[in-house]
C-alpha cells in the first residue's frame, strides 16, 4: 500500500495562510465593533458605498433647503408683521378722518390736533414700509437702497424685481413683498394722501372725500399681505415635509453605513474563537517531528 506523505513545509505554509486569514477577519471585526460602521472604505461594498454617497448628497441638499426655509420664514414673518402694523395704522387714519369729517364743528385747535395725529400715523406707516430683515428692506425687492421709501414717499426699490428662495427641489417662493403695490409711490402713495388730508384740515377744508382713497390703499395693503401669507404658508408646509425627509434620509444612511452593536459584538466574538482555533490547530500539527513519521 502506497502512503502519501504531506511535507512539513506544505503544512506550515497552509497553517500560516489559515492564521493570516483568521487574523484579517478578526481585525475587520474589531474595526467594525470599534467604529460601528459597515462601510469604512468604498472597497468594502462598492454598491452600498455609491448609494450612501448619493444619500449624503441628498442630505446636504436637504440641509441647504432647511437654511433657505429658515431665511424665507424670517423675511415673510417680518413683512407680515410690518403689513399688520400698517393695516392697524390705516384703521386709525380712517377713524381720524371720520372724526374730522364734520369740519364745520371743529375749531382751529381741533383741526390741528387731527392733523398732528395724521402726521404721526404717516410717520408710523413710513417706518413700517421701511422695515428691514438682516439688513435688507423687505419691501424693496433686490434694491440695495438704505430704505424702501424716501421721507417724501418716493419708492426706491427695484420695480418688478423679487427676492426668491429655493425651499425644495421643485419649489421656489418669493420672500419679499411689493412695497409699491402696498403703499404706492410719490403723489399716489399713502404718505402723500395723508399729507394732503392734514393740509386740508389745517386749511379748514372738508376731508370726507378722502375716505374712499384711504379704503383703496388699505385694500392694497391687505392684498399684498394675502400674498405674503400664502407664501409663508407654503414655506411652513415645506418645513414640515423637510423634517420627514431628513428622518427618512438618515434612516437610509444609517442602514447603509452603520453597524448594529449586537451583531458587531457577536461577529467579533466569533472571529476571536476562529482565530484561537486556527492557532491551536496549527500548533498541534506543527509539533509533529520527523521521528513521528518514522515510527
Amino acid at each position: 500500500m502506497q502512503i502519501n506523505r504531506i511535507p512539513t513545509v506544505s503544512l506550515m505554509s497552509t497553517a500560516d495562510r489559515n492564521i493570516q486569514a483568521a487574523q484579517q477577519r478578526l481585525a475587520a471585526a474589531q474595526e467594525k465593533a470599534s467604529s460601528l460602521k459597515e462601510l469604512t472604505r468604498p472597497s468594502d461594498d462598492p454598491t452600498a458605498a455609491a448609494e450612501a454617497m448619493a444619500v449624503r448628497a441628498q442630505q446636504r441638499a436637504a440641509d441647504q433647503h432647511g437654511r433657505n426655509i429658515n431665511n424665507a420664514n424670517g423675511w415673510l414673518s417680518t413683512a407680515d408683521n410690518a403689513l399688520s402694523e400698517a393695516t392697524s395704522l390705516m384703521h386709525q387714519a380712517r377713524d381720524t378722518v371720520l372724526a374730522a369729517s364734520n369740519h364745520g364743528a371743529l375749531n382751529e385747535q381741533a383741526r390741528e390736533a387731527y392733523a398732528l395725529q395724521l402726521k404721526s400715523i404717516r410717520d408710523g406707516l413710513l417706518s413700517a414700509a421701511n422695515t428691514q430683515f438682516a439688513g435688507r428692506s423687505v419691501f424693496a425687492g433686490t434694491s440695495d437702497a438704505p430704505s424702501t421709501f424716501s421721507p417724501q414717499g418716493e419708492y426706491q426699490g427695484v420695480a418688478g424685481d423679487t427676492v426668491q428662495r429655493n425651499i425644495s427641489p421643485t419649489t421656489t417662493i418669493r420672500v419679499d413683498a411689493d412695497g409699491e403695490a402696498a403703499f404706492g409711490s410719490g403723489e399716489n402713495s399713502i404718505f402723500a394722501l395723508l399729507d394732503t388730508i392734514a393740509g386740508q384740515l389745517r386749511a379748514g377744508e372738508p376731508v370726507s372725500g378722502h375716505l374712499e382713497p384711504l379704503q383703496e390703499r388699505m385694500d392694497s395693503i391687505l392684498s399684498v399681505q394675502a400674498v405674503v401669507g400664502a407664501n409663508h404658508a407654503t414655506a411652513l408646509r415645506a418645513q414640515e415635509s423637510l423634517v420627514s425627509e431628513k428622518v427618512a434620509l438618515e434612516t437610509r444612511r444609517s442602514a447603509l453605513e452603520d453597524a448594529d452593536l449586537a451583531s458587531a459584538a457577536l461577529e467579533l466574538q466569533t472571529q476571536e474563537v476562529a482565530y484561537q482555533a486556527a492557532l491551536a490547530s496549527s500548533a498541534r500539527i506543527l509539533q509533529t517531528s520527523l521521528m513521528d513519521y518514522l515510527r
